[in-house]
């Protein structure tokens, strides 16, 4: 029950609320000091540490892609309301700031403990970020190329 309950609320976010760019639901369902790890480099990268951290690349992240649309593929629940560990692979679309398309597929692992995500590390094809990010740069978009927000550590690879 505990399992099936904790799928459909993570279908419910990113289906309904981040593919509408409602974001703050989700932090909101963070702990104070979240770990949120985005791999490669650049203005979207590396790793924050703080609800207001991931707050703040949320607002970048639908600055440079105001149109987001996620499909949800699986979703996989293990632990308990202590310890919930919870994979979903997902797929998403929409339209860059620079109006050209964007497409990525990709999976993230909540860490998830008395409902709050404690930790949220996303694994995606950073290749395609990356391009999407460079040619919104040269289009003059400076925030594609900013330095990353609240970076602990750059990650590297992906």
């Amino acid at each position: 029950m505990y399992r099936a309950f904790v799928r459909r609320r993570i279908r419910k976010t990113f289906l309904d609320e981040l593919s509408r760019g409602d974001y703050p639901a989700l932090v909101n369902r963070t702990a104070p000091n979240v770990v949120h790890t985005f791999p490669g480099a650049g203005a979207l990268a590396g790793t924050r540490r703080s609800r207001e951290a991931l707050g703040l690349w949320f607002e970048r992240l639908f600055r440079l892609f105001p149109v987001l649309r996620f499909a949800v593929d699986d979703v996989f629940v293990t632990g308990w309301p202590w310890r919930t560990v919870v994979a979903v692979r997902w797929r998403d679309w929409g339209e860059a700031a620079d109006g050209e398309r964007y497409e990525n597929r990709g999976c993230e692992v909540f860490e998830i403990r008395w409902g709050r995500a404690t930790a949220i590390h996303q694994y995606l094809d950073t290749e395609v970020v990356h391009e999407s990010l460079g040619r919104m740069a040269a289009t003059g978009i400076a925030e594609a190329s900013a330095p990353p927000i609240g970076v602990a550590s750059p990650v590297v690879g992906g």
